[in-house]
């Protein structure tokens, strides 16, 4: 691997910069244009935002099965000022639109959006402290947008809400999405307890615990879209925007100052998907009324967790914590005289993209994080805890069946599946038929090598290998540009060579500005450039459960096309899809595996090529991604659910039998476990795990012949719960890969309380 990685390095050195064309300013502009300014605090109008070393002081150190700060630190959230993608994708953003980065910086620095490094909006003006992204205080520091609890800074025309002030009793609905947070002034931390025993200032927040708080960031829309583009970048469907369309003109005028962030320019639509759906407004506590086949995996888990209400007795709905933070039992401080709380949110934030920790600790090692560098190994351990908690969300986010040839796929998210930012994400199936002799007789969706060409070498990458082929399934979401902005664009001094696609072979340019300028009214292309999209091409992703058409529709997060399982004005959509198998002839048996991959080589190839280097600060960007990207697994696409057709053989490499009889004794700062061997005995060994509310974080690992394990540096009086499993190296690499080594379900749970 090392020879490989070495060779990797040097080829993508040899990229030559600039095969991209864009426009030919300066990106990183010195003041943030019209288009992108949002409502909300805006820069420099609140001071209180602390740096999470200092939180990590009282909320960090001493059980990194619950506190806060280690499982932040292994977030996603955490990490959005290092995150390469981010920088790679903000190249071809300022590229676009000289500008546009600020309103990326704005999800991804919050910190340092809020105290003005925004600018220039490149990100060149961000400083190391601003690599955590959002941040302790950004969380803690927010209001509801419409006011009607704690008050943020939000001075007009920023106004992070609808409420006319002309007209008397009426109530403002709020802004929730692309950033446009209202912060408070103060110096108290906002969070959902009552008798917090706080050092500091605190006051109870009920927003924290609101369906709607994860909304801030988990709707975004292009502002500059929404205002210039002549469909404002909604869907065909979507009702009125009101813009000004002139580029440059006052801010009063503007899409983002006149209408909900949902009403335009389509980014991503995660927290619209699940504020259209019923489990938005299911409480936890009517589980037992949710259709059977939706009390398993995601949703069982957040059952499981919190088992109902919170415990001070305010009603719990399926929200975006009560997935993404489980309720565990456990201290938030590791001070003395603090509550024990059941309910504790486990500060995890965890998502799908188990692959970019990888990335992150790449660059690290490498020297070419953006932001960010010279991590702690506390921090490198929670991005390896934080991959492995992301792959286990992505199997309990969709199950498989079969009957006869029919198969079905059903959703067990609150959104989309699958969800968030697009570009690049797809999930598919994978269905390897297989004759009578075990012979393979045909692979749909498969995943393999191709020959591509780089910097005029030929190297090999992953990737689906017949994207269109008629027995393909892939869910995605594509966007892309209207033959009618493509003009406008042009009119306002944009090149027609403009590249829009790539050969994904050979890296050729294949589709320009003017090509779509030159097509037929009322149609589009697909593209990646995000910040100048203004259509939604395709999405298939498979609805949540209950989502109502009207809502979506009003949200602009309909499928593409609409009429999709089942949906119609009025009704709702299916959460679920059924597919009728096609088995080849001479087909005995069929393996059906539902892949999930967070970064394809398509998109990775757009962004280097793309990016024509002429913003210093961001040339190397593209380039440093697809490095990672190719010495780091090339994120390999993760098996979320997996089922069978006929009737298969056992598996060459069976799952060992689960560990009986876990026992946790107490010693000084560390705690002793012993079990009784699996049967059948693992081939390979056991692994150690901390329980984290139906997730699990690893410790350790022994051999098969070892039945005892002892987790030391511990804190003493702090309770540690654990589990074993038992497990085959079925690849004989001598390293624990998921969905390919074969794992045993848990042992019981045993505790004890270090000493």
């Amino acid at each position: 691997m090392g020879s490989q990685l070495h060779h990797y390095m040097l080829l993508v050195c040899l990229v030559v910069l600039g095969t991209g064309v864009g426009l030919m300013t300066a990106q990183g502009a010195i003041v943030v244009p019209n288009e992108i300014q949002q409502s909300g605090t805006q820069p420099g109008q609140v001071a209180n935002l602390e740096t999470p070393d200092k939180c990590d002081n009282c909320h960090g150190g001493y059980n990194q099965a619950v506190e806060p700060a280690f499982n932040w630190r292994g977030s996603m959230m955490a990490n959005a000022g290092r995150d390469p993608i981010f920088w790679a994708t903000v190249a071809i953003a300022e590229q676009d639109f000289d500008g546009a980065g600020d309103l990326c910086i704005r999800f991804h620095s919050v910190a340092g959006w809020m105290a003005g490094r925004s600018t220039p909006t490149d990100g060149s003006g961000l400083t190391a402290t601003d690599a955590d992204g959002v941040e302790c205080d950004s969380c803690h520091a927010m209001t509801n947008s419409d006011n009607s609890e704690h008050l943020g800074v939000t001075v007009p025309p920023f106004v992070a809400n609808d409420l006319d002030l002309t007209i008397r009793n009426t109530v403002a609905k709020g802004y929730y999405g692309s950033g446009m947070m209202s912060l408070h002034s103060g110096s108290a931390k906002l969070g959902p307890y009552s008798d917090a025993a706080a050092k500091h200032q605190f006051m109870q927040s009920k927003f924290h615990r609101d369906v709607d708080f994860c909304g801030n960031c988990h709707d975004v829309s292009n502002a500059a879209v929404g205002d210039l583009a002549h469909n404002n970048g909604r869907q065909p469907t979507g009702d009125p925007v009101v813009a000004s369309r002139v580029p440059g003109s006052p801010l009063a005028g503007k899409a983002a100052f006149n209408n909900f962030p949902y009403q335009y320019g389509v980014v991503e639509r995660t927290f619209s998907e699940y504020k259209a759906g019923a489990l938005s407004e299911t409480l936890v506590s009517s589980y037992a009324g949710l259709p059977a086949d939706l009390k398993t995996g995601a949703i069982k888990a957040a059952f499981d967790s919190s088992g109902g209400n919170y415990k001070d007795g305010t009603a719990r709905y399926f929200s975006c914590q009560t997935c993404h933070m489980r309720a565990v039992t456990g201290y938030g401080v590791n001070k003395a005289g603090i509550p024990l709380r059941q309910d504790l949110p486990l500060h995890d934030m965890t998502g799908g993209n188990y692959w970019m920790p990888d990335v992150i600790k790449y660059q690290n090692a490498n020297a070419t994080l953006r932001l960010g560098g010279g991590m702690t190994a506390t921090q490198l351990a929670a991005l390896d805890a934080g991959k492995l908690r992301a792959q286990q969300q992505l199997n309990l986010a969709a199950s498989l069946s079969v009957t006869g040839n029919t198969l079905k796929v059903t959703n067990l998210t609150g959104h989309k599946l699958i969800s968030g930012y697009p570009e690049g994400r797809r999930m598919w199936l994978n269905v390897k038929w297989y004759d009578a002799a075990n012979n393979v007789v045909r692979e749909d969706g498969k995943y393999g090598p191709i020959t591509v060409k780089i910097a005029g070498n030929d190297v090999t990458v992953k990737t689906i290998e017949d994207l269109y082929g008629p027995n393909t399934k892939i869910y995605e979401a594509h966007y892309g540009m209207t033959q009618e902005w493509a003009n406008k664009l042009l009119s306002l001094g944009y090149p027609s060579t403009l590249p829009l696609r790539f050969d994904r072979i050979t890296g050729a340019v294949d589709y320009t500005l003017g090509d779509l300028a030159a097509q037929d009214a009322g149609t589009s292309a697909e593209t990646f450039h995000f910040v100048l999209n203004n259509t939604v091409a395709k999405d298939n992703r498979i609805p949540p459960y209950g989502m109502a058409y009207d809502e979506a529709r009003t949200r602009n997060a309909l499928p593409v096309p609409a009429n999709q399982y089942g949906g119609a004005p009025g009704g709702t959509y299916n959460y679920w899809d059924t597919l009728t198998l096609n088995p080849p002839a001479g087909a005995a048996y069929a393996e059906i595996k539902l892949l999930y991959q967070p970064t394809s080589w398509e998109y990775v190839q757009f962004l280097y090529l793309a990016n024509n280097g002429l913003n210093a600060f961001l040339a190397n960007e593209g380039i440093n991604l697809l490095n990672a990207w190719l010495n780091t697994g090339m994120a390999e696409p993760h098996v979320m659910a997996s089922a069978t057709w006929g009737s298969a053989p056992p598996p060459p490499c069976v799952a060992p039998g689960i560990p009986q009889n876990l026992k946790a004794t107490a010693a000084k700062k560390a705690v002793t476990l012993g079990w009784t061997a699996s049967d059948p005995a693992p081939k390979t060994g056991y692994r150690v795990y901390y329980v984290q509310a139906g997730k699990l974080q690893f410790r350790g690992s022994v051999g098969p012949s070892t039945l005892t394990f002892k987790d030391t540096g511990l804190t003493s009086r702090v309770t540690y719960t654990y589990v074993v499993t038992a497990w085959n190296d079925c690849n004989a690499n001598g390293a624990f890969d998921a969905g390919v080594d074969t794992e045993s379900a848990v042992s019981n749970q045993a505790s004890a309380t270090a000493q």
